[in-house]
């Protein structure tokens, strides 16, 4: 069995982790940029990642506004008015041609 001093010798312990690909190009560009160690990187981004709260961020909203609809479109009718719209394009671009 170890005893505490043993245990209060070690600074770092190591361990295996299999990052995706484009976590460890991100990783590894922010330790160049920032002039660190991969390592470093890696501890920080934990650390804020298991912080109590963490991922505790209100969910993002979009307000909406009322757009309004031009007279005579009914939007009952939404998959008629779909045909029509593509109906025209396509007359649109058929008279292009000539």
């Amino acid at each position: 069995m170890w005893g505490t001093n043993v245990l209060s010798h070690i600074d770092a312990l190591r361990t295996t982790v299999d990052l995706d690909p484009d976590i460890d190009a991100r990783l590894r560009a922010l330790a160049r940029e920032r002039g660190v160690p991969l390592r470093t990187v890696i501890n920080d981004a934990l650390r804020a990642g298991t912080k109590p709260g963490a991922g505790d961020a209100p969910p993002y909203t979009l307000p909406s506004r009322r757009l309004g609809v031009r007279p005579g479109i009914d939007l009952d009718k939404a998959l008629r008015l779909a045909g029509e719209v593509e109906d025209d394009e396509i007359v649109r671009k058929l008279d292009l041609r000539k």
